[in-house]
């Protein structure tokens, strides 16, 4: 849980703070048609205290965030109060008061986006703003030429192309709710009731301990979208129990930062990517969470393969009965997940409301929850802590997604004012000679780079808005382009140099970090292929509309990667190992020649 500061006073006052925000958003939900700028400058206004004051020690930094959150609050509430006089100025500022207000935007987001996830996202945007001011200077096709300063300021400030875009539209409406949906879970048994499913479900089978992680990090990864918070939590219980009974360390480690990483494919939640795809492709919720759903059980299938191979290695025990939960325990804690998610489902499903409006009705089910206990007794102490805990995580999770999605914002927004995307679509298909899979390539190398530095979100986003073009242009359906780049802006999770799961998983369990990152590479060979394999299989992705070649799809891709898994961890020979690769890599891409 965050912590609260000492003080009563400071403490009310975040936590007054905290519900505002909690309350603020699920009332934008049941008020119908907000202003979109009203509701978006007042989203970053509720969620600067947090990303620039929260949690902050060292008194330099307080105070600049103090003053740089006051600055930013102001300028975003003056926006949202003169809504209606801006938007009929079309984008223009008047007058040096508004540029001003401009640049303070502008300068709080960037540093609101350095503070929460570190230099690499907030350079690349304020590249793309100096490119945007002095672009025209440049000569050849890459330059542009050249925006009014009153218009290209006004345009990412106080109208929707910019910061006020759709993208932040998505993190308003959408995201947020879905992130204080899994806050809201977090905070009471939903976690334990994801444990003790998983260890009812996996715990007395051989290698039972590393399946445990498997599925009850992939429950949990499909709320908390992120695959640090999930090696964090899920990892404190599961990488003790894998090493008491007798499981290497790295091998452990591993387990916990695949397994936890695949959260973040897993429907519905995907890391918030799920929600900012909408917006991109304009393909409803509902089927991309359907298109999501068959892969990720693949990348799921080829961990759980491995954990087979290496307890012919290392003869891995089950969980000790003594240890594996009750009945009891396993029904009532699975309760605490089951409601909110039935709610969850059958507003999207059955009612045919909207996921945003779903997801708000699911937070209210969870609410009630965390008046419940596992031992079905009333406990005051414990109810007023876990809201508490809710409503501060979830403020601080929407944060920190939101300085994250604004910042990314001024890269879509000058992108879209100067063109650029479109002379780097050029660039890209020129430097594959037109073809499909040469971009594939290079596209999944930019995302292993950018990934490297930024979350997985803002790396597929910035992916996605250069690249995406041109692999729709070379025969990719949209949607398909989408998952490809997302998939891929994953890999930085668990591939070297920088490895973010690992590194958390490795720090937890004393192991190197290198070990663990080349396990997990093998365990999670299914991350490096089945983005490739959606584009030879598309079938994979059509479930909703064909679900019987989508199936059959899924047999030969799961095929394929038990072979692939095989061959890299249970086969302990050169020409073993290469054949099985080999004959595994033909079954996953057949559907190129089928």
């Amino acid at each position: 849980m965050t912590h609260l500061p000492k003080s009563r006073l400071a403490a009310g006052f975040w936590l007054l703070l905290s519900a505002g925000l909690v309350v603020y958003h699920l009332a934008l939900v049941f008020a119908g048609i907000v202003p979109n700028l009203v509701s978006r400058p007042l989203h970053m206004a509720f969620i600067l205290p947090f990303a620039l004051v929260f949690g902050v020690r060292e008194r330099g930094l307080l105070l600049s965030g103090i003053v740089l959150a006051a600055l930013g609050c102001a300028a975003a509430v003056w926006v949202a109060v003169n809504a209606d006089a801006l938007g009929d100025q079309y984008g223009f500022l008047e007058g040096r008061g508004q540029v001003v207000i401009a640049v303070v935007l502008l300068a709080v987001v960037l540093e609101t986006a350095r503070r929460a996830i570190g230099w690499p996202l907030p350079v690349v945007a304020a590249l793309s703003l100096l490119y945007g001011l002095f672009g025209q200077h440049i000569p050849g096709e890459f330059g542009h030429s050249g925006t009014p300063l009153e218009s290209f300021l006004g345009t990412l400030t106080i109208a929707e192309g910019g910061i006020w875009g759709s993208l932040t539209g998505v993190s308003v409406g959408v995201v947020s709710i879905f992130v204080i949906f899994g806050a809201v879970l977090n905070a009471g048994e939903a976690g334990q009731g994801f444990m003790n499913v998983a260890g009812a479900a996996a715990g007395r089978l051989k290698g039972g301990a590393a399946k445990v992680s498997v599925i009850s990090s992939a429950l949990f990864g499909s709320i908390s979208g992120s695959a640090s918070a999930n090696v964090a939590s899920t990892g404190a219980i599961t990488m003790p129990a894998m090493t008491r009974l007798g499981y290497p360390k790295r091998l452990a480690a591993a387990v916990e930062a695949v397994a936890s990483s695949g959260g973040q494919i897993m429907p519905p939640l995907m890391g918030a990517g799920a929600f900012v795809m909408v917006e991109l492709t304009g393909v409803p919720y509902t089927s991309i969470m359907a298109a999501a759903m068959l892969p990720a059980l693949l990348y799921f299938l080829a961990v759980w393969v491995g954990i087979n191979a290496y307890n012919r290695r290392f003869n891995l025990r089950g969980v000790p009965p003594e240890e594996r939960p009750r009945r009891r325990d396993v029904i009532i804690t699975s309760l605490f997940f089951l409601v909110p998610f039935s709610a969850l489902l059958w507003g999207m499903f059955g009612a045919g409301f909207t996921p945003e409006y779903s997801a708000a009705l699911s937070v209210l089910a969870g609410a009630v929850l965390l008046v419940f206990n596992a031992e079905m007794s009333f406990k005051p102490r414990q109810i007023l802590d876990r809201a508490a805990a809710a409503l501060l995580n979830g403020a601080r999770q929407v944060s920190m997604i939101a300085a994250i999605i604004l910042c990314a914002s001024i890269i879509i927004g000058v992108l879209s004012i100067t063109g650029l995307g479109v002379k780097i679509t050029s660039l890209i298909i020129q430097g594959s000679g037109g073809l499909l899979w040469p971009s594939l390539i290079l596209t999944a190398i930019a995302c292993l780079v950018l990934g490297m530095e930024v979350p997985t979100t803002a790396a597929y986003v910035i992916c996605v808005s250069v690249a995406g073009p041109a692999l729709t242009q070379l025969g990719l359906e949209p949607l398909q382009a989408h998952l490809f780049v997302f998939w891929f802006a994953l890999l930085s999770t668990i591939t070297p140099p920088v490895c973010g799961a690992v590194f958390i998983a490795a720090g937890m369990i004393g192991e190197s970090w290198l070990k663990v990152a080349l396990t997990a590479m093998s365990l999670g060979v299914g991350l490096y292929l089945i983005p490739l394999g959606m584009v030879a299989n598309p079938a994979i992705l059509a479930l909703a509309e064909d679900p019987l070649n989508a199936l059959f799809a899924l047999l030969r891709m799961g095929a394929g990667l038990t072979l692939v898994s095989a061959g890299l961890i249970g086969a302990r020979r050169v020409l073993p190992t290469l054949g099985l690769c080999a004959l595994g890599l033909a079954v996953t891409f057949s559907g190129l020649w089928i």
